[in-house]
């Protein structure tokens, strides 16, 4: 199976990384500044996924809410 996870703009990866710090921090959870997470609870990390994923939805909801055609 092919990997299509890669960027289509690549300065969008800084923003996806501080979005994932602070996403962790509103949750309580604790992410290591290395990088290296391998001790990280699952359910903690579906819950920082799943909480990028819902403000991910609602910033592209905002912006779509103001195109008019």
């Amino acid at each position: 199976m092919a990997n299509n996870n890669s960027l289509v703009v690549q300065q969008a990866q800084a923003a996806l990384n501080q979005l994932k710090y602070e996403v962790a921090q509103e949750l309580g959870i604790q992410l290591s500044p290395t990088g290296y997470n391998g001790n990280l609870a699952t359910r903690d990390a579906g819950a920082i996924g799943g909480n990028i994923t819902r403000r991910l939805v609602q910033i592209a909801q905002q912006q779509l809410s103001g195109y008019k055609r």
